[in-house]
Formats: structure tokens, sequence, C-alpha cells
């Protein structure tokens, strides 16, 4: 267990979950305590995988929320573990308090990190230094509450109509053309308030700049950090979500007795014993491969590009695997499980979240497809 996640902390977090989905308010008190517990520090990447499974199985949309955060914490400490010192300053930051999160999904752009519909200029500032202004709309900025140092993306077209290319780049909270719209009130994980983000010229100074790539899928350290850091946590995020649906179920199955055996428990049925073996047997097959590819990558093994492929198939069977040990768990509870304040009806709505996230189901079959077949001519 984290050292940070105490059993009296991880108890408050469980208690306070179902009132910030019911009010669909943000989880203003679980960062405060977490915060100061150092929740939010650099860590190994099995470490935080590790942690985050756990905070998920007590309070999903806090732990998917404060994944953003520690994503760019893994990204800073991977960048300086292979020399390269340039986000340095993202682990300053974080020291004092500075919280992290993602501009980066755009509504119709399935390119995701490689392209953007934002458009970036350069520009000269008063100040006689020089930055990148940033212009368009993100949407999924979780964290919107709270951040105060902004990850974002935008595409920049040479005026001179030389190769575009995407910076990626860094706005702080009191940026001037950032606007947030508070309109998250969806379905589930809805603590997360991932609110829309207007990025109307919002400048990210020269010394904020992360990378400048091509348009284009990339290999570079960075892009290959990312994507390293935000499938293994987020799979972490769903792999907690699976583990107390289990718990739940096995405890309903001991609860819930049967007229039909004679008013025993559920738990000696052979349809219900059957279901939690199924949902454990699958559960059980998710957590080699993500204790795997955390410790690869805090190990720097070469994977080569296959790492793509093991990173975006780890994400889609942590999902799907949890969307079906959340879905035995249900029929195994009952129709007490359906009703809008039960633990498992909450889970039900938050596990279907991660079909949205990147990569995709669809990217991921193409990511795989390409590994192995090639990529289309």
């Amino acid at each position: 267990m984290s050292s940070s996640l105490t059993p009296t902390l991880l108890a408050r977090v469980r208690e306070r979950a179902p009132g910030y989905d019911a009010a669909n308010s943000f989880f203003t008190e679980d960062l405060d305590e977490l915060r100061a517990a150092g929740y939010l520090g650099a860590r190994s990447l099995s470490a935080a995988s590790a942690d985050q499974r756990l905070l998920a199985a007590h309070a999903p949309a806090t732990a998917l929320g404060l994944t953003m955060h520690l994503v760019w914490m893994g990204v800073a400490r991977d960048l300086l573990a292979a020399g390269d010192a340039s986000l340095q300053w993202v682990l300053d930051d974080c020291a004092i308090g500075e919280i992290f999160a993602f501009a980066i999904s755009e509504a119709g752009n399935d390119r995701v990190m490689s392209d953007s519909l934002t458009r970036v200029e350069r520009v000269s500032l008063d100040d006689g230094t020089a930055g990148w202004a940033f212009t368009g709309t993100k949407i999924f900025t979780t964290l919107s509450p709270a951040w105060t140092r902004l990850g974002v993306l935008g595409r920049h077209d040479p005026a001179d109509g030389s190769a575009p290319s995407v910076v990626h780049g860094f706005i702080t909270r009191e940026a001037t053309g950032v606007e947030i719209t508070p309109d998250w009130d969806t379905l589930g994980m809805r603590a997360t308030q991932s609110h829309t983000t207007r990025l109307d010229v919002a400048v990210v100074r020269d010394e904020h700049v992360a990378r400048i790539l091509p348009v284009g899928p990339s290999g570079d350290v960075y892009t290959l950090a990312i994507a390293a850091n935000f499938h293994t946590l987020i799979a972490s995020v769903y792999a907690g979500i699976a583990d107390r649906a289990l718990e739940l179920a096995v405890e309903s199955a001991q609860r819930r007795t049967s007229l039909r055996n004679d008013g025993a428990p559920q738990a000696h049925d052979p349809d219900i014993r059957w279901r939690i073996a199924d949902a454990a047997l699958a559960l059980d097959a998710l957590a080699p491969q993500l204790q795997a590819v955390a410790r690869d990558r805090d190990q720097a093994v070469d994977r080569g590009t296959r790492w793509f492929r093991d990173l975006a198939g780890l994400k889609h069977r942590s999902v799907e695997t949890a969307r079906h040990v959340v879905d035995q768990a249900m029929r195994i509870a009952g129709g007490g499980a359906y009703r809008s304040s039960a633990e498992l009806s909450r889970l039900q709505r938050d596990v279907l979240a991660g079909i949205y996230h990147p990569s995709d189901t669809e990217a991921v079959h193409a990511t795989v497809a390409t590994d192995l077949l090639g990529p289309l001519s």
C-alpha cells in the first residue's frame, strides 16, 4: 500500500464519492487531503500504477482526475531519466503545489496528438520575450476547477508554406485568453469536472514549450512518455474499478439469500459461483500485464515500436475487463444494484467512460494491425 494512501484517508475518500457524484461536483476535499499527504508527487510508474488502482477502488472519479496530473509527473521523470532536463521545471512546480492537467482532446480530431484543430502562431511578448499563441476549443479538460498548469498542443502552419508542426507546451492559469465553460454533466466520472476550455490567443511562453514535432505519428521520447504514462495509469484506474466491483459481488453473494435454495446464501448457488469465478479469472489475467508494462518502463526496457501496441492494448484490455467484471457484479447483486444510489450503479456508469479515453477501440485495433501487417499504403 502507498505510504500516503492510509486506510483512514481511503475511507474518507470512499465516503465522499457518492456525494460528489450526486451533486455533480468537483472532488475538492479529496484533492486537498491527497495533496497534503504527498500523493501528487512524482514516483516510479509501478508505484503510481499501484496507487491509482487502489485509489480508484475507493473513488474512481478522483483517481481518474488525478491521473492527468500524475501523467505529467511521469513524463517529466521519464525525460529526466533519459538525460533530458527540459521538463525539470514541471517537477519543481509540482513540489510547490502546482497542479497539471491536459487540454488535448478536440471534437472531430481523431488524430489526437499527431495533429490538431487548434491553431498556433508565433508571437512577441511585451517583455521582449517570445512565445506561441493558441486558438481553439478543447474538450474533456479534466481538473478544470483546480489546474494551474495546462498541457496543450496545437498546429502551426508556417506562412512560407513549409512543413506544419505540432507545438506542445503549458499555459498557466493566469494567462489571458483562457475561458472555461462549466458544462460537465455526464453519465459517469462526474467528479472529474472535465469542462470545455476555449483558447483565444492564449500564450505558451518559450520556456514552457515542451516539444515542436512534425505533424503525424512520432516516436519521440516525449510522445512515448505521454503514451506510456497515460495508458498505464488509465488502465490502473479501470482495474481498480473492477477490484471494487468484484469485492461488492462477493459481499452480495454472501449476504443475499435464496428462497429457491431454502434460504441459503446465494454464495451456495452454482450459477452465482460461476459468475464470480468468471469475473475473478478475467481480472486475474490483467495484473501481470499491467505490472510488466510499468516495470519495463521503470527499467527503461526497449520494446521499440512495439511499445505503442502494448500500451494501447493494455488500456483496451483493462477497460473491457473492467466492464465485464462490473456487468457480472451487477447481475450477481440483483435489482438493488440498479438504484442510482447503489455503489455498483455508480461503478457501472463510471466504467463506461473508459471507452472514450484514447486510445479508443478503433485506434487500438489499427495500432495492432499496423504492428503486425505494416501501415496502409
